[in-house]
C-alpha cells in the first residue's frame, strides 16, 4: 500500500483530510518535537478509531509534513508512491 493510499484510508475512515488532522494535532500541541509517538497513536486510536499503521503515517507527516523519501517512488515494493510529497488536502481535490 502507497503512503498516500494510508492517507486516503484515514480520511475515508475519519472524514477528515490529512492536513485537517493535522491541523487539530497542532492544537494539542503534537507537533512538538518532545512529542513521542505513542502519545499521537493514542490520541488517534481513542478519537478516530485508527490502528497502528494508518495512525504511523499521520504521525509523520504531523512531525516531519509531506515530504517522503525519493526511493518509494515509482517503486513496486511497500509504498510505492507516485511522488516524494504527499497530498494532505483530500481526494477529491488532489490533482490527477
Amino acid at each position: 500500500m502507497s503512503f498516500q493510499a494510508y492517507l486516503d484510508t484515514i480520511e475515508d475512515k475519519t472524514g477528515l483530510t490529512p492536513r485537517e488532522l493535522i491541523d487539530i494535532a497542532k492544537t494539542h500541541g503534537y507537533d512538538d518535537p518532545a512529542v513521542k509517538a505513542g502519545v499521537i497513536l493514542d490520541w488517534l486510536k481513542t478519537d478516530y478509531g485508527l490502528g497502528r499503521g494508518h495512525g504511523m503515517a499521520l504521525v509523520h507527516v504531523i512531525k516531519k509534513g509531506p515530504q517522503i523519501d525519493s526511493k518509494h517512488v515509482g517503486t513496486e515494493g511497500v509504498h510505492n508512491d507516485e511522488s516524494d510529497t504527499l497530498w494532505l488536502d483530500g481526494k477529491a481535490s488532489r490533482p490527477a
